[in-house]
């Protein structure tokens, strides 16, 4: 095999759209994705693509009849993702909503998006048989932690929410037609950046009718419409309460496999715990306290919008992840190992990782504490914007 590659400077662009808020005009709701492909890009990027302009021409109709958000609204295409997701990584200020390839499959709604946003997700599908969107997603993939719900994914890396989420935390998710895993057990759909991921491949194959497109747009569509004009920003802490919990567990769960380690360094998880129980009485207190807010105050409004807003920011550590400073998250950050996939307390799960094969159990186990800590303090930091202000 031959290779010939070429290194030259080439200018790129980002195409930015906006819809000034009327309310709110310093508080951004973006709808973006990437443009660029590495050949013809059917799926990855212009199914995405052709999302967000059917949801901007909609949004111009409404505008054309005299309608504005309450706050500002960016839609955004970015360029160069293909080549280190340079377009947003260089324009990232603001909250952010992504959409890039849009199909990998044609079996069932697959959502990856902050625990902030899991209220925002249910959404019809008239193309399913008379059925929600809601209920084939629940049916075709429930959650494995929670009874009663569709699964939805933690954000990993490999697309341009990540400078906005893993580094800023920023509230980000996206949404997407996929395969049943059940079947295929493959990553990626197989035609994955080759030269055959054309037109003609989504036409006769994925999604002949574009339903899937549609019913996509229309959950897309709707989340930043609510996201952008509802009085109060349609986030719940209490989905966050119950993810921590979950995440809690999980890296727990994955300690006891060492349990004479953990005896002998006198590791504990208390302190975790602890915050994240905290973390759920402060978030059902705010949500209580929520019922009682004067919806006519517009300055009690923008206190209690601006703590759901921030509260995504106040997991970030400004000193980042150990040997990874641009990821900032401490609840979630790309697998160390797989970009694509994200895992859930990274600093104690990369600590935890391949760890009886370290040289010195004593350091390594000394840095599991560490982490631990640091998971703790900003837990408990997170549940202190959720108090009552002055």
């Amino acid at each position: 095999m031959h290779i010939h590659s070429f290194k030259e400077r080439r200018r790129i662009y980002n195409v930015i759209g906006t819809i000034r808020g009327v309310v709110e005009p310093d508080r951004y709701v973006i709808l973006g994705g990437h443009r660029d492909s590495w050949v013809f890009g059917g799926i990855d990027p212009q199914s995405g693509a052709a999302v967000v302009h059917e949801i901007v021409r909609s949004f111009g109709k409404l505008k054309q009849q005299g309608w504005r958000p309450r706050r500002t609204v960016i839609f955004a295409s970015w360029d160069a993702e293909e080549f280190g997701l340079i377009g947003s990584t260089e324009w990232a200020e603001v909250k952010y909503s992504f959409c890039s390839s849009f199909l990998s499959g044609n079996y069932t709604l697959r959502v990856d998006c902050t625990p902030l946003m899991y209220s925002l997700i249910p959404s019809p599908d008239e193309g399913f048989e008379g059925k929600s969107l809601y209920e084939s997603w629940l049916a075709k993939n429930p959650s494995k932690e929670h009874q009663g719900t569709p699964r939805i994914n933690k954000l990993g890396s490999g697309n341009d929410f990540e400078v906005f989420f893993q580094r800023l935390g920023i509230a980000s998710g996206r949404a997407r037609y996929t395969k049943d895993f059940k079947v295929a057990k493959y990553s990626s759909y197989p035609l994955y950046h080759s030269v055959y991921e054309t037109y003609e491949l989504v036409e006769q194959f994925y999604d002949p009718t574009f339903k899937n497109h549609l019913a996509v747009a229309h959950v897309r569509g709707g989340m930043v419409f609510e996201l952008a004009d509802f009085v109060l920003v349609p986030f719940d802490c209490r989905d966050y309460a119950q993810a921590l919990s979950s995440y809690a567990s999980i890296i727990y769960n994955m300690s006891l496999d060492h349990q004479e380690a953990l005896k002998t360094y006198k590791v504990s998880f208390d302190s975790l715990f602890d915050a994240v129980n905290n973390f759920s009485e402060a978030a059902r207190d705010f949500h209580q306290r929520l019922q009682l807010l004067d919806m006519n105050n517009p300055i009690e409004v923008r206190s209690r919008n601006d703590q759901l807003m921030f509260l995504e920011r106040a997991f970030i550590d400004p000193l980042g992840l150990p040997g990874r400073p641009f990821y900032r998250h401490i609840i979630f950050a790309p697998n160390k190992h797989n970009k694509y996939a994200g895992v859930s307390f990274p600093g104690i799960h990369d600590a935890l990782f391949d760890i009886t094969h370290k040289a010195d159990q004593h350091k390594a186990w000394e840095e599991v504490k560490r982490q631990i800590s640091i998971a703790a303090f900003t837990v408990a930091a997170a549940a202190g914007t959720l108090e009552e202000t002055v």
